[in-house]
């Protein structure tokens, strides 16, 4: 088969300590949406962009990469590496996205990125051709083995399997996707807006990584409270639990909001092409699990709420009826050395 020009499209997206905002991106798509689908999915802004310059690597020619660094509001940063591709079926294609990957994490951490939770993703756009995108088919096994980042020969089922979760739209385009990365067929080069889907897609499995990998921090550390606390007396444990149970009101209130948007923001989006590609990325990407996990912890969190609000109350009633066994412990004393007092001077 001829050689089939290309873009390899990598992105590293993840928090920042600081992400500054940029100017709005706009992207147009000659496919369909709902007329208010730009107005409810978060906005992309692009804060800055660099080119660099690749020496030949590997057989593959010397190349000239753009990087744009952009971002979600109020913290996520996206690096995005385009290279053009005079054959994105040739030897070494996954080398060079791994060199680009590489390089998009220097950016990223140059850029104040935190590195503990991030998402990785690659696309390989092909446009300017004519015909349908079947005739790509004889190279079925580079394109799962791109998808999959997988150099070894992948079995005939797996191939078949992974060409499966595929979308089309228009009589001659075609969008693949999977964990790794999409493979998108399209002869009029529409990329920009469904490559945008593909982040947004990315962005929201970010977000539930987040909020996950949140709770469960948050779950670690009340439970080690509240071990401590039982290792105390109350009077000095009854401080730190007082303090646990405030952080997990808050993280209830803003994680539940949160939570709860995410799902929305979904809905909203409809039952067009934008949303057909959408969905096909969260069920690829398992947002289902991931909702249900999140949903799992929440109530976790209620779980302890409750056992902890009914020991804190308990222990405070326990504390007030010993005091007043203090008090009237205290005034009883009082009254018996009145009473003394008062028969030493009347003799």
């Amino acid at each position: 088969m001829q050689k089939v020009n290309g873009q390899l499209i990598t992105l590293v997206m993840g928090q920042a300590k600081r992400a500054p905002k940029g100017e709005a991106i706009e992207f147009k798509s000659l496919k369909s949406a709902p007329h208010y689908f730009e107005e409810i999915i978060p906005k992309q802004f692009l804060v800055a962009s660099e080119k660099q310059s690749i020496p030949e690597y590997n057989g593959l020619p010397a190349q000239e990469v753009e990087y744009s660094i952009k971002m979600y509001a109020p913290d996520i940063l996206i690096i995005e590496a385009v290279v053009n591709l005079e054959d994105v079926f040739a030897e070494n294609v996954l080398s060079l996205q791994d060199s680009l990957l590489e390089n998009c994490y220097k950016i990223f951490e140059r850029r104040r990125g935190k590195k503990e939770v991030t998402e990785e993703y690659s696309v390989i756009a092909v446009g300017k051709y004519s015909g349908g995108p079947e005739q790509f088919f004889s190279m079925s096994d580079k394109i799962a083995g791109f998808l999959k980042s997988e150099t070894l020969p992948l079995d005939k089922k797996e191939i078949k399997s992974t060409l499966a979760t595929s979308i089309k739209y228009a009589k001659n385009d075609l969008v693949i996707i999977d964990w790794d990365g999409a493979f998108i067929f399209d002869p009029e080069g529409d990329f920009a807006s469904t490559i945008e889907l593909l982040e947004l897609a990315n962005y929201q499995l970010l977000r539930y990584r987040i909020l996950d990998s949140f709770f469960e921090g948050r779950l670690k550390h009340v439970a080690d409270v509240f071990a401590r606390a039982q290792q105390k007396t109350y009077l000095f444990g009854g401080v730190e639990i007082r303090n646990a149970l405030k952080t997990i009101i808050e993280v209830r209130a803003t994680s539940l909001s949160e939570f709860l948007s995410l799902d929305r923001d979904i809905k909203l989006i409809g039952d067009w092409y934008s949303a057909r590609l959408y969905d096909m990325a969260g069920a690829k990407f398992k947002f289902s699990e991931w909702r249900t996990q999140i949903k799992d912890k929440l109530e976790a969190l209620e779980d302890i709420y409750s056992i902890a609000s009914e020991r804190f109350s308990l222990s405070w009633e326990r504390i007030e009826l010993i005091g007043w066994f203090v008090l009237l412990f205290g005034w009883t004393i009082i009254l018996i050395a009145d009473l003394y007092f008062a028969f030493i001077g009347t003799r």
